[in-house]
């Protein structure tokens, strides 16, 4: 019986087996180049053997900027073997956040994607003391003494010199004991600075075993990265576990470029959050709204059809009678040319980092795309419950990984409502920052997550709220912002809304308009206008958005409802600054971005909303 994995480089050498041609695969002259495992392999000792050379010792930390490519991978496993904990620095951050973080985790090396990234550690590189190089994967970076600079080939090739060498690697991999510090990733800040939390070689590989054995997957599965490798989920699900079970991993050129590399990939896994999930259903409609009338009438019937399937497909039942007949008819006129746009093979999706919304998560199960939402957070590796097949259920984040461990429950909800969680998942505190360590895990090693919630008589977990980001009226009614907004997102006049009301007397909201439905319902109603600067300020457009926000009104308590609304001429984005990397809102930084027209919100004889 094979001994079980319990650090990375074990899940590394374990993964090896598997033998595959496409362990991993880039675009290369705009066709996916495939590494075997054995490349892998080569790659990964070889870039070991050099960053040893250059007199890295286990403990110090490398720190890595760059978009998801083989190259992070090679890094990480890489660095897991050597004891070289990594530092994740998302590749959209500016040079002075980027900078925070280099400086606060004081890493020796950081390795940069290209020059670009390189640009914003030169801006700061003389705060940066305990920084001693840089490695470029593209481009020939300038140095100088102060400051040397690497060309990731130049590693390689060092590496490739020691080729007989290359048995020690194995060697000093199995050197690793779970408790060893792998990885700091900065928390997104949405309510203070980043947190580094400290994450173990056992904290990831429990996480890995856990999903694993919650949501049975297969060798052979494809999986195409476009989450940021940065973020914890996609680094534990989308790099590890995936490498584990002998998956092969297909790199997304961009975002941007997701549509087309569905198509090439056609990938039989995805793991994701919300965001682009809704994304993709808001296109799917504004490309339905150009359609004749016969198309939408049999796409509605279609819909209705699917919703009518749900509770079958969430219990893991194949639909039978009338509603199984309508459902094949529905996947066989609508369904599989959807389908077909992501690659036709989807076969399991993951969502997290944020909550999906209830009519996403129909859409896409009724399509033919099961989406199992989880939940879980930096500190936690991230993963604390997940939705298992046939357990579905919409608003549901499924059951926790564990029912106990070491004899307490692995999660459990304080009187406050407040999810807690202690276990193998759990960090090891947050680095060089023992008052936020004390406040975040208490004596009995709970984790407070922040966030509130209630389980079910099944044992499934439902969030309503981050306990931090509850708004609390001046007349002391306390108010779950996000069930709201996501509420508010599901309209088709509406890609991204913020509730506001804390320490007020009634409850407003900044909205972005979905401006494909709000500029093609503008052309029906003949309004003029030259940006969507000028659209957002008629008084039409005000109208019609409040019409929308009053249907959801009509579901709320009237201390939820919402009064006033100032509609933004723009999108709430990451390089803006009004987002977290994992694409959820930063209150804080949203607050005072757009402090004197929430202001107006609230002054006295005002209309019933605003723009900007």
């Amino acid at each position: 019986m094979a001994q079980p994995v319990e650090t990375i480089p074990q899940l590394f050498y374990r993964a090896l087996e598997f033998q595959l041609p496409d362990a991993l695969a880039y675009k290369v002259d705009g066709t996916y180049a495939p590494m075997s495992h054995a490349e892998v392999q080569a790659q990964v000792e070889r870039l070991a053997l050099a960053l040893k050379a250059h007199g890295l010792n286990f403990g110090d930390r490398v720190a890595i900027m760059s978009e998801n490519r083989h190259e992070w991978a090679i890094t990480d496993f890489a660095c897991a073997i050597l004891g070289l904990p990594l530092v994740t620095v998302y590749a959209t951050l500016n040079a002075v956040q980027a900078a925070f973080i280099l400086k606060d985790s004081g890493a020796r090396w950081v390795i940069c994607s290209d020059l670009e990234q390189f640009a914003k550690v030169r801006q700061h590189c003389d705060e940066l003391s305990d920084l001693e190089a840089t490695v470029v994967m593209d481009g020939d970076p300038p140095t100088d003494r102060r400051h040397p600079a690497h060309r990731w080939s130049d590693l390689v090739e060092e590496g490739r010199a020691m080729e007989d060498r290359r048995p020690e690697v194995r060697t000093w991999g199995m050197e690793r004991k779970p408790g060893d510090l792998l990885t700091l990733i900065y928390t997104s800040g949405t309510t203070a600075d980043p947190k580094g939390a400290m994450l173990t070689h056992g904290n990831l590989v429990s996480n890995v075993v856990g999903a694993i054995e919650a949501v049975p997957m297969k060798p052979g599965e494809r999986c195409l990265s476009f989450l940021p490798l940065t973020h914890v989920l996609e680094r534990m699900a989308g790099q590890y576990l995936t490498f584990h079970i002998g998956a092969s991993i297909y790199y997304a050129e961009s975002v941007n470029t997701v549509a087309q590399n569905l198509l090439e990939v056609r990938p039989t896994l995805l793991v994701s959050v919300p965001r682009i999930f809704e994304k993709i259903l808001a296109r799917i409609y504004e490309t339905l709204a150009t359609s004749s009338l016969p198309k939408r009438l049999i796409f509605s019937w279609a819909v209705k059809a699917g919703r009518g399937a749900l509770p079958d497909l969430w219990a893991g039942r194949k639909p039978r009678g009338w509603t199984g007949f309508k459902y094949r008819l529905a996947q066989a006129l609508v369904f599989k040319k959807i389908l077909e746009r992501t690659g036709g093979e989807i076969r399991l999706s993951i969502s997290g980092g944020a909550p999906l919304g209830a009519k996403v998560m129909e859409f896409f199960w009724a399509v033919g795309v099961p989406i199992l939402e989880g939940y879980g957070l930096t500190e936690t590796s991230p993963v604390i419950t997940v939705n298992r097949p046939g357990e579905v259920a919409p608003g549901c984040v499924g059951r926790p990984l564990y029912k106990t461990w070491k004899g307490q429950p692995f999660l459990k909800v304080a009187e406050d409502g407040e999810i807690l969680c202690q276990g193998p998942n759990v960090m090891d505190g947050y680095w060089k920052n023992e008052a936020a360590t004390h406040d975040a895990i208490d004596a009995e090693g709970y984790f407070h997550t922040g966030d509130i919630g209630h389980l079910d008589d099944r044992g499934r977990l439902y969030i309503t709220d981050r306990k931090k980001e509850l708004i609390v009226t001046s007349g002391g009614k306390k108010i779950a912002p996000q069930p709201i907004e996501n509420h508010l997102k599901e309209d088709k006049y509406i890609s991204q809304a913020v509730l506001i009301g804390d320490n007020r007397n009634y409850i407003t909201a900044l909205v972005v308009p979905n401006f494909d439905a709000l500029v093609r319902w503008a052309g029906y109603k003949k309004l003029s206008f030259r940006t969507h600067a000028d659209l957002v300020q008629d008084p039409l457009v005000m109208a019609k958005l409040m019409s929308r926000i009053e249907r959801i009104n009509a579901d709320l308590s009237n201390y939820e409802r919402i009064r006033k609304i100032a509609i933004l001429d723009h999108e709430m984005t990451l390089e803006g600054g009004q987002l977290t990397p994992s694409l959820k809102v930063k209150r804080r930084v949203v607050n005072l971005m757009y402090g004197g027209l929430i202001e107006s919100l609230y002054t006295e004889h005002k209309g019933d909303s605003e723009a900007h």
